[in-house]
This record gives structure tokens, sequence and C-alpha cells, in this order.
């Protein structure tokens, strides 16, 4: 996405004018920020939307902050010496736990961005065409926050244009059926304003692929089963195959493939994606967070070439560039033997190359999730559990299972925040026994934990914004 990155420095300056300050309540009233200096051309809308990409790649979003919901799962330990990533691995946090509360501003931040979009943009004499991407990406990335705030938090106060206009930001939580009625209506209008695609010079923007896949993900979390087969095929009959091997989703010059439908873009140099330095060995330039442990190594079928790009193992040959060049995995690099080797290059000079975009949602993963929707509903999910097999070199399954299914799903997509999540709504589904895998000692650094039904489905809401809403903002049950 060169000319998104191209304007980010621009965007920053352009938008202190428009910035929050520390919460949702401190938001300047975007229906009234129109003037002689903005919103005036096609270029300002065009502006306008990059900006509304900015806050993804931020430390406390996807730079960091947004995966470590998803260490309570049997994938990673949560390494690193953050004593609130601890507790919400242990799920021993409170609502006062500043790692619950770290992601909230961004997401907010991006929400009014978008209410900004859809309340000026419409005014903007410009090109109809451009028009409806910038305004179907505003409904896009809308609908991807509330998404990513209703997984984790449940129902959520939802801004929307009305309410900046008339200034009303103190609102209570909606339920999560309307939230989830919210997320739809947005990807519904972005489907229908967004291109198929976008050129190359444009990668790494929302298309109509973004939103159907997201649409089919809304509609397995609600066992609309139906609706995910529907709208999920609308993905796997346009142009977005598979890249032609599963590493080049994580190869930076390999990365900018039709697979990638919706991931968050990093440039070397420019805007660089943290993440890199967060799950890289120390000695080697990273910080050492997020290790894989042996229950995911071994859950790999044996010569399953993914685990060796999903993972460094001991005795691997790394190039780290420059002076230290072709450099061997040892077992003194990591407490769990192991680091995630999806995100992590080095420049041929040397030093960490944090050019890697950070996936959100694949292609593969969208094949995973009709597979699932046709088992569950009773239909053989074969042909598209077996494209991602194909592609990783696997013998085709016949009459394939949830549990063929639940395991396809843990090697594809280790690392990429979706495992805890995977397990918690198939738990709900009475399909796995989290509270008995979750109890399981996997070792010394991850022994058994108590997960509690129905409290932990859900993270605490940051306390911070609870008082900050002088108690408009309730709690979730059983914190």
């Amino acid at each position: 996405m060169k000319k998104l990155s191209k304007y980010t420095l621009a965007i920053l300056v352009t938008w202190v004018a428009f910035a929050c300050d520390d919460s949702i309540l401190d938001t300047i009233p975007y229906g009234q920020s129109t003037s002689s200096q903005f919103w005036r051309n096609a270029d300002d809308a065009i502006a306008a939307s990059n900006a509304m990409y900015e806050p993804l790649i931020l430390h406390d979003f996807y730079g960091h902050a947004e995966h470590t919901f998803d260490i309570p799962s049997d994938d990673q330990w949560r390494a690193g010496d953050h004593a609130e990533d601890q507790a919400i691995e242990s799920f021993t946090f409170d609502p006062g736990n500043p790692q619950l509360n770290y992601g909230w501003r961004p997401k907010y931040e991006v929400i009014s961005r978008a209410n900004a979009v859809l309340l000026n943009v419409p005014r903007i004499q410009m090109d109809q065409t451009l028009k409806d991407r910038v305004l179907g990406e505003a409904h896009f990335l809308r609908g991807f926050v509330f998404w990513r705030l209703s997984v984790i938090y449940g129902g959520i106060p939802l801004i929307l244009e009305d309410d900046v206009i008339n200034n009303n930001y103190n609102k209570p939580r909606a339920s999560l059926t309307e939230t989830r009625a919210q997320i739809e209506s947005d990807l519904l209008k972005a489907a229908q304003l967004l291109p198929v695609a976008h050129p190359a010079e444009e990668f790494g923007r929302a298309h109509r692929g973004s939103a159907n896949g997201l649409l089919a993900k809304l509609y397995l979390y609600m066992e609309d089963f139906p609706k995910v087969i529907e709208f999920g095929q609308r993905v796997l009959d346009g142009p977005y195959g598979l890249a032609p091997s599963f590493d080049n989703n994580f190869r930076i010059n390999l990365q900018r493939n039709a697979e990638m439908l919706f991931a968050v873009q990093a440039l070397d140099g420019w805007r660089g994606n943290n993440h890199v330095i967060y799950t890289t060995p120390r000695p080697w330039g990273g910080w050492d967070f997020h290790q894989p442990i042996d229950d995911l190594v071994d859950t790999f079928d044996e010569n399953d070439p993914r685990l060796d790009y999903t993972v460094y193992k001991v005795g691997d040959i790394v190039d780290l560039g420059g002076t230290r060049g072709p450099t061997e995995y040892t077992a003194n690099l990591s407490a769990s033997g192991f680091h995630f080797r999806k995100y992590s290059s080095w420049r041929p000079t040397g030093g960490l190359n944090e050019g890697h975009h950070n996936p959100i949602l694949r292609t593969a993963d969208v094949y995973l999730m009709v597979a699932e929707a046709k088992i569950r509903s009773g239909q053989n999910g074969d042909a598209e559990i077996n494209v991602v097999r194909a592609r990783a070199g696997r013998t085709p399954l016949s009459n394939a299972t949830m549990e063929d299914l639940i395991k396809e799903r843990r090697v594809e997509l280790a690392g990429e925040n979706e495992r805890h999540q995977d397990l918690m709504r198939w738990d709900k589904a009475g399909i796995v026994d989290i509270v008995a895998m979750y109890a399981k000692d996997l070792g010394p650094l991850k022994p058994g934990r108590t997960f509690v039904r129905p409290k932990h489905y859900y993270f605490a809401i940051p306390q911070r914004e609870i008082d900050l809403s002088n108690g408009v903002l309730t709690q979730n049950p059983g914190y």
C-alpha cells in the first residue's frame, strides 16, 4: 500500500487537529469540523481515508497489545517481562489490568476517523467511484474495529454519525446482539461500495473480499452457517486465491499477494511493525515475547512444511545479515525452545526488518471457515479443507470431522490471533471443553489455569473507561 504509507506523515500532521485525547469521551465533534482548510476535495478524502488505517500499527493496537489477547491459548507462553501479560495468560487479571486498556483508545480513534469520513466525504464533489471506495473503507474499518472490540469485551458503546453530530460520546454499552447487527450493517455496506480489488500501488486497502471474508467470520461466531457458506463462497469465487506457498504470506518480498484479504501494512524505516521485535530472540534484536510451546509444535504432522515457517527450532540456520550472517538457532535463545518465525527477517546489512505486514484475514482462513460451517451443518467440507492441505503437501482428507478441522486451523493460523477465540466459541458450542484444556499442565512455563465459564468468555471492561464514564459504562459479569 505505497500510497497509504506515502501519506502517513502528512496525515499525522493533518489529524492532530482531529485526534482524540485519552478516551472516547474527549472527542472533537467531527460533524462540526469542516472548514475551508479540509474536506474540500478528493485529495482531502484520500488523506482522510489513509488516516483511518494509521492507528492499526500502533504499539497499543497490532504493534503489540492486540496479540496479547491470544496468549491464554495453548499455542504459546507469554514470555517477556510484562506482569500484566502474566495475569492475562493465567486468567487472574482484574479490570485495572493495563493490558485491557491499551487498545481501547486506538480502536475508538479508528472509529472516530471513520465517522469523520462518513459525515464529511458525501458532501465533497469528486469522482463517484473514488467516493464510494473511501466510504466503503470507512464502513469496513469501523465494522472491523467494532468486531475486534466485540470479541474481546462483548457488547460495547457504538459511537455512530448521529452521536458525533450530537456530541453524544458517553453512551452505555450496546448488547452483543446490537453490536453484531451494527458490524453486519457496516460490512454489508462496505461490500456494496468497495471494489473487487485495487491496483498494485493501492495494495493493502480493504476491498470487497475483505468485507465478505469478515462477514463470513462474523456469521461463524453467530453460528449462522448458511451465511458463512454464502459470504465465504463470495471470497472463494473471487480473485483471492491462496498464495502458491504458505511462506509467501510471511516473506516481506512476497506478502503483497491476493491471499492477504486484510493485513496491517508496514514499511521498514518508515512505519515499522513492532510485533516483529516482540516475537524475536533477544540476542537477535528482539524482546522474547510470545514463545510457541511443545503442545503447538507437536500438533504439526511430520514433514508439514508449515512448521518450518511458523517457528524457529533448535538447529535451524537463520541468516541474520551483516557480519553475523547464517546463525544457528540454539536452545539457550528461548525458554520454551521456540520462537515464532512468521514475523521476522533481517536486512542484508543486519538488523531486524520491521516491514512485515500483520495478517488479520487470509483466504486460507475463509476456506477453513466454510469447511467448518459445512461440517457443523451436516454437509461435507472436504473440498475446502483439502485446498488448504494441498498447498502444504498434505494428503487429502475424506469425510473430514470437526477434530480434523480444529487441527487444521491450529497449524495453518498459529500465531495469527485466532486460537483462543476459536477455543472459546467451540466451547460454547460443546465441541471442546476449554475448562479441561486450560486446566491441563503443559509444562513449567504453562501450568494448568482456571477458566471460569461464562466469565472468561470476555475480558473485563477497562476500569479506567468505566471511571471516565461516571458509571455509564458497565462491567462484564464476574469482574
